[in-house]
């Protein structure tokens, strides 16, 4: 077959791809991503990583994709739309409300990834044989380099995926197989000398185009981080709670952004702008009832609660005292001691 016709079974997989709702898929190889190890080592060498331990733990898969499994000789790149219906950042001007990252306002994302990325590996296992395992985000899979090197996007100096299609609301997951599919060429860097995404990150965690310091990312921060945030950072966590999407917001390639791939991804009203008071009233139990199927559920009430009180510390609302106070005794240390943070904080 010459190189211009294209391959068959390719073809096939792809349109399956789009119909189980994919935005785009392409394929690479999984030795496709040489100037993974370096980089990885680089961020870890510089405790860009914090206390994610399972990053250094795993390295030697993190950053060989081909000795996660080494039988693998095609890599498909999947991509899923969650773009918003709204401006995330416009919650951030109502103090007394919560900040909930656009991708977990509604269910898990893993969970809906995972299992169109099933379908799709079981189609073409009864379509041309071969073995397959999928992967999104709970492996240590590079997923972003891996989707540069086929052609979905680049990283952009945010670090995440950006691309001219569909900009970077997207979901990555990825069908590592045993057949030999085509790879696609690698997309290029597009962010020429913009610089929107690293100037609107209130806690300035880029310290270099592409590099990011996660130790100061609001995301890691209220979702990764252990134990009481550094008192520095808390003023600039404003009323977020749960993620940030300041960096990926201020993108101007969103303007080719796709309307979401499932009305599952669209938020929650409960969650659009929570009250402050409300959350954090929260228990365990209620805590497990409202964030049923969320990713928020993995994070436990206590760091979850945490966060509410940095938010109703910053929110100048001295109405908001006694939804602290009730707190200042909770059994956990990091959840009082956020609560009497917030009370000196309404205090002036």
């Amino acid at each position: 077959m010459s190189q211009k016709e294209p391959d068959p079974l390719k073809q096939r997989v792809l349109a399956q791809a789009r119909a189980e709702g994919f935005v785009a898929a392409r394929v690479c190889r999984p030795w496709d991503v040489p100037e993974v190890p370096a980089r990885l080592e680089a961020f870890l060498q510089a405790g860009y990583h914090g206390q994610m331990g399972w990053m250094e733990e795993r390295r030697s898969w993190r950053g060989d994709p081909h000795a996660l499994w080494p039988e693998a000789r095609s890599v498909i790149m999947l991509a899923e739309s969650y773009t918003p219906d709204h401006d995330p950042r416009s919650i951030l001007a109502r103090p007394g409300r919560g900040a909930i990252s656009v991708y977990a306002q509604n269910k898990d994302y893993h969970d809906l990834v995972k299992k169109r990325l099933k379908r799709l590996a079981r189609w073409l296992i009864a379509e041309a044989g071969g073995e397959v395992k999928v992967f999104v985000d709970t492996a240590p899979v590079p997923e972003k380099p891996l989707a540069q090197a086929a052609g979905l996007g680049w990283q952009g100096k945010h670090t995440n995926l950006v691309s001219r299609a569909f900009g970077n609301w997207v979901f990555l997951g990825s069908v590592f197989t045993t057949l030999e599919l085509p790879a696609d060429p690698p997309e290029r860097d597009h962010c020429g000398s913009c610089t929107a995404c690293q100037t609107v990150c209130p806690t300035d965690a880029f310290p270099a185009p592409y590099q990011l310091d996660a130790r100061r990312c609001i995301s890691y921060l209220t979702i990764e981080h252990k134990g009481p945030v550094p008192e520095p950072l808390r003023e600039k966590l404003g009323n977020r709670i749960y993620g940030c999407d300041d960096c990926l917001a201020a993108c101007p390639w969103n303007k080719f952004a796709v309307a979401a791939s499932d009305i599952r991804y669209a938020a929650r009203e409960v969650l659009k702008a929570p009250a402050l008071a409300d959350l954090a009233a929260l228990d365990d139990a209620g805590f497990r009832a409202l964030f049923s199927g969320s990713p928020i559920k993995r994070i436990g009430r206590d760091r979850f609660v945490r966060n509410v009180l940095y938010a109703i510390g910053n929110s100048g609302d001295p109405g908001l005292r006694p939804a602290a106070q009730a707190l200042t005794g909770d059994p956990d240390p990091t959840v009082a001691e956020a609560a009497h943070w917030a009370l000196t904080r309404l205090a002036g």
